[in-house]
């Protein structure tokens, strides 16, 4: 496994990211474990979740799995850096009290407790903004993370879905208080499919030292391979990728994306990942797995070396906006 630094820290994290997600929903606890393990085997040390993870009446579940997972010792805390998230509503009822989502200081204190307790342990090292909250500060919000930072409960913080014009207000928010470091990751939608992040998120991070993790690098199963799995009787499409291909022009451009892996030999998943990797500013892609055997593919994915050809054809296939802001401005 390759490894790199997140953003601009010292922090050295693996290429590929565990993405826990459908740990409880779709995976037990018994294989949640087992993933875990195969992952931490493999040099996978960066490891993701959030605290609404689980969904619904389950949520927290996810991280609870994790702790459990810790708890079995062997140094399995030490060698991971974990991320969770705050911002979703974590009370038991729809019909809640205020306070019990977003990112105020309060919320922000209630919530890391209950996700320590969660994960069994007693620090969290990238501590992430699962969502903007417009109706909070950002100095209230860094006051909040300088007193878990203080306490040793944080180490570093993170955004997921921010634009990029919210990553430099937090960011200059940060400088003008001092003695903050200020955002280290962006978490963000990008894949082939999905290239927007490219226009002002990824510029933004680039240009203030954050760690770009991608989530959903298959775009909802779009670029795993999709058509040819449905041409076999294999798993029926669904969601994302299933509305994505009701458009003809969407259907045959994947279509031409899987010609080509073929002719290449290689399989549409990992290259997928592979490409990500090839990407200025990412740290490394979200890997959600519900089985090992998918965590083995992603692993794979890690090793390839894609041509410039490849990466030329892919570009054809899958254009990006272009630069920023050329993209947008003429």
């Amino acid at each position: 496994m390759k490894y790199t630094q997140l953003g601009r820290t010292g922090l050295k994290v693996s290429r590929l990211v565990l993405g826990t997600m459908n740990f409880g929903p779709q995976t037990d606890e018994a294989d949640s474990h087992a993933i875990m393990d195969a992952a931490l085997d493999a040099g996978i040390n960066f490891f993701d979740t959030a605290n609404v993870y689980g969904w619904g009446e389950n949520k927290g579940r996810t991280e609870s799995i994790i702790g459990n997972w810790f708890a079995k010792g062997g140094e399995r805390r030490d060698k991971v850096v974990l991320a969770t998230k705050v911002y979703g509503n974590m009370a038991a009822s729809a019909d809640s009290w205020p306070n019990h989502d977003k990112l105020s200081a309060l919320n922000i204190r209630r919530a890391v407790d209950a996700s320590l307790k969660r994960l069994r342990t007693d620090h969290i090292d990238v501590y992430q903004f699962h969502h903007i909250d417009r109706a909070t500060p950002f100095e209230e919000i860094w006051q909040a993370v300088d007193v878990l930072v203080q306490q040793g409960k944080i180490l570093y913080a993170g955004s997921s879905n921010f634009p990029g014009y919210k990553i430099a207000q937090a960011n200059e928010t940060a400088a003008r208080r001092g003695g903050t470091i200020g955002l280290v990751s962006e978490q963000c939608l990008y894949n082939l499919a999905e290239r927007r992040a490219e226009m002002e998120v990824i510029p933004a991070a680039r240009e203030y030292g954050l760690g770009v993790i991608p989530w959903s690098p298959l775009h909802g199963g779009l670029l795993g391979g999709v058509i040819r799995k449905e041409a076999e009787g294999g798993r029926r499409t669904s969601g994302r990728s299933a509305d994505a291909l009701a458009d003809s022009a969407v259907r045959a451009q994947v279509q031409a994306y899987e010609d080509l892996l073929d002719k290449h030999g290689l399989e549409p998943g990992e290259a997928a990942l592979a490409w990500l990797l090839t990407r200025p500013g990412v740290t490394g892609p979200i890997v959600g797995p519900r089985t090992a055997q998918q965590l083995q593919s992603a692993i794979r994915a890690a090793e390839l070396d894609l041509s410039d050809e490849l990466l030329t054809s892919l570009d054809e296939i899958f254009p990006g906006p272009g630069p920023s802001p050329e993209a947008f401005a003429w």
